[in-house]
């Protein structure tokens, strides 16, 4: 029987990609989104409206798919994510706690929901983290706290479950094509500006993203654990040519 793989956030660019991606491949794929309309052409086995921002949704979003599939997924992919650009003196505590709950609490309760339903049995993981933390970006100082926390999750949680088989890795990507930064890269100077910070050019796409995180997912990477991959064109590592 074909791995069963949840995916949350599953209605955003990045996990609809990896969805389809997966679902060709043959593994059953369930997905979780708040709003089960926007999982309509998701490539799925299973579409299930949750809140994994908080602890009763990221369980019920679990026990649906074990429900359903008939066992608990033992493939995870974390995609639920925001976005905030705002210097910390112009960030609202109301502005700050949501970027705290979407990016790091949903993050946390779907883990342990996860790992819970596991019981002790072996698996993999893989967060979104992204490249504002691990490296100094201005105008993101809450967003970089919140994915700063995921990273610390995922390496504590590596630790943690190493010993019963899990493997929990991140990605962390750099500006991507997706729905959630559609306005700002439809004005043709932010483009181009923004793809000339990045050393290979460019705007990646989500496919390529959700291509890091499958491959985290499989057998490939079977020697992989507590890593953080940065798939941002060489933008944390390497400075770009300036002509």
């Amino acid at each position: 029987m074909e791995s069963i793989v949840l995916i949350t956030g599953a209605s955003g660019g990045i996990g609809s990609a990896l969805a389809h991606q997966l679902h060709s491949k043959g593994l059953r794929v369930a997905v979780v989104g708040r709003d089960m309309d926007r999982l309509t052409n998701v490539d799925a086995a299973l579409r299930i409206a949750a809140d994994t921002t908080t602890p009763e949704g990221a369980a019920q979003a679990i026990s649906t798919c074990q429900e359903s599939l008939g066992a608990a997924p033992s493939l995870l992919a974390h995609c639920v994510g925001s976005t905030l650009i705002a210097p910390l003196h112009r960030t609202s505590v109301q502005a700050y706690r949501e970027v705290m709950r979407i990016n790091l609490d949903s993050a946390v309760f779907m883990f342990q929901a996860w790992v819970t339903a596991l019981q002790g049995g072996p698996g993999a993981a893989v967060m979104a983290s992204s490249v504002v933390a691990r490296i100094g970006v201005s105008n993101h100082e809450a967003i970089a706290a919140a994915k700063g926390g995921v990273e610390a999750l995922v390496r504590s949680a590596a630790a943690t479950y190493a010993a019963q088989g899990l493997r929990i890795n991140a990605v962390a990507p750099g500006l991507t094509e997706t729905p959630m930064t559609a306005n700002m890269l439809k004005m043709t100077a932010m483009r181009e500006g923004a793809a000339r910070q990045y050393p290979l050019g460019g705007i990646q796409s989500a496919e390529q993203v959700a291509d890091v995180m499958a491959f985290l997912l499989g057998d490939g990477a079977a020697r992989l654990t507590g890593q953080v991959i940065a798939v941002d064109g060489g933008f944390t590592t390497v400075r770009p040519l300036v002509r």
